[in-house]
């Protein structure tokens, strides 16, 4: 059987400080929550080999740093050839939600293209006395921006289903994507420059197909 190179889909993870984001790369591939996690120091990744429909793929879920200091830094690598983005905010911080403008407003000023899917998780719903954040408030923005909406606990295991349906879903989403660009590409030359995967500096085109 020959030899197919595992594509790999790079994601990034993206909201304030403390909202649960490297407990959620833990709950996704690795599968177990942290006893105690440092903040992220610069840029963290896990990766995880999922099957979809027959193909073997790559899952790299990056971790940023919430601190200013780290994340200027590393901010350019971070966000260059990214598939898609999930953003999350804390459900029983307010802060943290309102914050999120300010994430998307980050992510567009990076040239991250508008056919890149991007997720809203609301992180700590096991937390549920203390829910700040309603869910129709954030059904609403998540339909404004044209994102789907989870919410999730990464710290409680019942729910790590919830946490894979994220990264999964995403999954799914960039594999039937990238078919159809790769389609579009063979099949439309009139159309295939605008549908030409981005090239890195070395010229080798950063699309997996």
């Amino acid at each position: 059987e020959p030899y197919v190179q595992t594509r790999i889909f790079k994601i990034i993870v993206i909201g304030d400080s403390n909202v649960g984001k490297t407990c959620l790369t833990f709950r996704f591939c690795g599968g177990a929550f942290p006893d105690k996690t440092e903040a992220t120091i610069g840029v963290d990744f896990r990766e995880k080999t999922v099957e979809i429909e027959g193909e073997r793929i790559k899952v790299q879920v990056w971790d940023t740093a919430g601190q200013e200091r780290f994340r200027k830094s590393m901010v350019e690598h971070y966000y260059r050839n990214v598939h898609a983005v999930v953003f999350v905010y804390d459900v029983t911080k307010m802060t943290s939600f309102t914050n999120l403008k300010m994430w998307i407003e980050e992510c567009n000023g990076h040239a991250v293209p508008p056919l890149v899917p991007r997720v809203l998780v609301g992180n700590k719903c096991d937390l549920k006395d203390l829910i700040q954040v309603p869910s129709s408030m954030a059904l609403k923005f998540a339909d404004a921006h044209n994102m789907l909406l989870f919410e999730t606990s990464a710290k409680d295991p019942k729910e790590s289903q919830n946490v894979d349906a994220i990264f999964m879903c995403l999954a799914c989403r960039l594999k039937a994507q990238r078919s159809l660009l790769c389609r579009d590409l063979e099949g439309r030359p009139g159309q295939a420059r605008r549908l030409e995967p981005p090239h890195d500096a070395s010229g080798k085109t950063s699309c997996p197909c």
